[in-house]
């Protein structure tokens, strides 16, 4: 039961460190195409993430590492019942890498064009549709005693999931933003700081709509009701989104990038707790969800896994700490001459 419990928290976490890590990216991607006018901004705008990215994306493959290992079962009902979902993320995610890559292999701007518009089209689609996957099963899913899902795509698309979608996107549009201002000089640097002070307001109306709305939608505010003292990481997260506005004002702007980062966290285990103990929960009768206990592995196996993440974790956001602390510094025009860059 305790471990159940400590494995269902740190499945949390790692979906919550790998929104807050690469959130950034996929704000500054869907971003791309309206923030960067010349093609040295979309350089400078690619080369910000450019070391780091793909260290970020560890998280989402730990994340899907821990659902196999330690929640077996939730993982063949998740991969089954959101497979289109899943299949488009990982797609776009593909399209996104290949497009870092291949943009500047031809100087032609027709080519880069192309690989442009896939840059904003694997970023954009994994920021909605990771939001449209958890609205969902903050609401629950339609699937019977045998883990079969009853709907399709288009069920997945329903207003909740699709404000859950925009919520996400608003998250990472401002996480991004802020991202760019830290890493930029110049015209570019204030663009990224006008267009975070524009999305602040939008992204708190959002924020506001689905806390309201989570209330006639789903029953994740019956762990809040019944333990308030859960309310605090609600509070916690409202106060960090009023920091990053406070920020903002005083061109603080890497502060005002850790609020945005706390939000996400805050915002994503506003819906962890609100979920436990359920994990895959069933629309069609509460019977039939997927939770924390009867759908994990062994205590064996918990334990052994237990043991590997203690180890292991520390040294991955060790590796990341100093990965970030390495290229910390702007990124300016001249920085584009260097081979390595994209």
């Amino acid at each position: 039961m305790v471990l159940q419990t400590i494995w269902f928290f740190l499945w949390g976490l790692l979906w919550a460190i790998f929104f807050m890590t690469d959130g950034f990216d996929f704000g500054i991607g869907t971003l791309y195409p309206f923030i960067g006018k010349s093609d040295e901004d979309k350089r400078i705008m690619i080369n910000s993430i450019g070391p780091l990215w793909d260290g970020n994306e560890v998280w989402l493959i730990t994340a899907g590492g821990v659902t196999f290992a330690a929640f077996p079962t939730v993982y063949a009902v998740m991969f089954s019942s959101l497979y289109s979902a899943l299949m488009l993320i990982l797609f776009s995610l593909i399209l996104r890498g290949v497009s870092f890559e291949f943009r500047g292999k031809v100087d032609d701007p027709r080519w880069r064009k192309i690989w442009d518009t896939c840059i904003f089209i694997g970023s954009f689609t994994p920021a909605l549709l990771f939001g449209v996957a958890f609205a969902n099963i903050f609401q629950g899913i339609p699937i019977d005693q045998n883990g079969l899902y009853h709907g399709t795509l288009l069920t997945l698309l329903n207003p909740y999931g699709l404000l859950g979608g925009v919520l996400f996107l608003f998250l990472f549009l401002m996480h991004g933003a802020l991202w760019l201002a830290i890493k930029s000089v110049g015209e570019l640097h204030e663009r990224a700081a006008s267009i975070a002070n524009k999305l602040w307001p939008l992204e708190v109306g959002v924020v506001v709509i689905f806390l309201i709305w989570s209330k006639f939608s789903t029953k994740l505010y019956d762990n809040y009701l019944a333990h308030p003292a859960f309310f605090l990481v609600i509070l916690v997260t409202v106060l960090a989104l009023l920091g990053i506005k406070i920020f903002l004002v005083q061109k603080a702007f890497f502060k005002a990038w850790f609020a945005s980062a706390l939000t996400i966290v805050g915002a994503t285990f506003y819906g962890i707790i609100g979920l436990y103990p359920n994990m895959f929960p069933s629309s069609i009768n509460a019977r039939f969800s997927l939770t924390a206990h009867n759908a994990s592995s062994s205590p064996l196996t918990l334990k052994i896994m237990l043991i590997v993440v203690v180890i292991f974790i520390p040294i991955v956001i060790g590796y990341q700490i100093w990965a970030y602390n390495l290229f910390k510094g702007k990124i300016t025009p001249e920085d584009l001459t260097y081979d390595e860059a994209y």
